[in-house]
């Protein structure tokens, strides 16, 4: 007996035409008949819906970032340049498309250990703010800005010594390569002022990927007391902190959506609660997954049905190299199955356990385990949903020569 296994729940707000899945108002083959599979389908109306949720959720006071990073397909930036405040990068190929796609120099920031000479360069050049990882990363900037003249615009990022309880990945509290240790933060800001270097404040990054509000509130409040113990040490006010992000979405049996309102409630307390130090300091979180992840869609087509000893396999046309996070392969532990359904036969009920699994000669090519789906072959097509981060991009394309999908944002 085939023990079934959950999927993740489907995000609100999917719509059917004649029983199919429905994106953009177009059926998901009519989509794959003129655009290809495997497709990601990214919608501006969910990322316009979330952004204003989040807006109404958060202090008015916030600025408001998006990590690139989680999704840099260029119409979709375009659309997020529109919508968020700030656009945070972490390479100079982010930081050229990221002006390509009309980010003002100064509304970015550049992240990342290992920036090499020729990035710092660019960064110093264009005017977006460097956020420093290091004390040699420090020299470098500041060595490179002589040489041409001009005054780089430098963040410290600081390793925190707390990370954020239950978060998918910790980018605090221990030895990390990210960030510099908390008692080398005052004499390197020192340096930069001493230099002539306008230093722009702190970002301060615990973690990510948590569901609880609780959680992250906690870690916020420590970031603001790091902040301003930093800051005190210093002896003068950071014009900008970055409070990171961290806010994570459902994607597996079980989870539950961060409760935003109660994030929000409890940011806008404490900064009506600043100290003095921090009182002209402009605030910022930066979100990549939470903003745009339940946007997309990846559609794939059934291209074999196959039995083996007693097992049921939906064998696509897609798989790891485009949708590597639902395989279990990106940072994941134990493997969970991600929220998937046949989109072609998107209302009825399941009456079946399948594995779908993508066209790789690998085991670890596996969309969906043991999941209950209604019954599918040949021609049908899967959907795969939170496919609007860390898919298309952060995916090995290229493994074993098949090459990137098709991407498309709809209204």
């Amino acid at each position: 007996m085939i023990k079934t296994k959950a999927t993740g729940p489907i995000p609100t707000g999917f719509q059917a035409i004649d029983g199919e899945l429905a994106l953009g108002g177009q059926k998901a083959s009519a989509l794959v008949a003129e655009h290809g599979s495997p497709l990601f389908i990214y919608a501006k109306s969910r990322l316009d819906d979330r952004m204003a949720e989040l807006r109404a959720a958060m202090p008015d006071s916030l600025d408001l970032h998006y990590a690139m990073k989680a999704n840099p397909y260029a119409p979709l930036l375009r659309h997020m340049i529109g919508l968020a405040d700030g656009i945070d990068i972490a390479s100079g190929g982010e930081l050229r498309m990221a002006l390509a796609a009309g980010a003002a120099p100064d509304h970015v920031s550049f992240a990342g250990p290992g920036k090499q000479d020729e990035e710092l360069e660019q960064a110093i050049q264009a005017g977006v703010t460097i956020n420093i990882e290091s004390a040699g990363e420090c020299d470098r900037a500041l060595k490179i800005g002589k040489a041409f003249a001009k005054q780089p615009r430098l963040a410290i990022r600081v390793n925190p010594d707390f990370d954020l309880k239950g978060s998918g990945m910790k980018m605090g509290g221990g030895a990390k390569p990210f960030g510099m240790d908390i008692e080398l933060v005052a004499p390197t800001v020192r340096q930069i002022v001493e230099a002539g270097a306008d230093w722009r404040g702190f970002h301060i990054f615990a973690g990510s990927q948590a569901l609880s509000a609780d959680a992250i509130i906690e870690t916020q409040a420590q970031t603001v007391a790091l902040a301003a113990r930093l800051a005190t040490e210093i002896g003068q006010s950071p014009a900008h902190i970055n409070l990171g992000g961290g806010f994570g979405i459902p994607y597996f049996p079980g989870d539950d959506p961060l409760d935003i309102i109660k994030v929000g409630d409890a940011l806008s307390d404490q900064l009506a609660r600043l100290p003095d130090i921090l009182s002209s300091t402009q605030f910022a979180i930066e979100l990549g997954r939470y903003l745009v992840g339940e946007a997309g869609v990846y559609l794939t087509r059934i291209v074999d049905r196959k039995q083996s000893q007693g097992q049921t396999f939906l064998v696509t046309d897609g798989g790891l190299h485009h949708q590597l996070a639902a395989s279990g392969n990106f940072g994941t532990v134990v493997r969970r199955n991600y929220p998937a359904a046949i989109a072609s036969r998107f209302e009825e009920e399941p009456v079946e356990t399948v594995s779908i699994v993508g066209c790789l000669c690998t085991p670890l090519d596996r969309l969906s385990d043991n999941a209950a789906m209604p019954r599918a072959g040949v021609g049908d097509i899967v959907a795969i949903f939170c496919a609007g981060a860390y898919g298309a991009s952060a995916s090995p394309a290229n493994f074993l020569g098949q090459g990137p999908a098709a991407e498309l944002l709809l209204d």
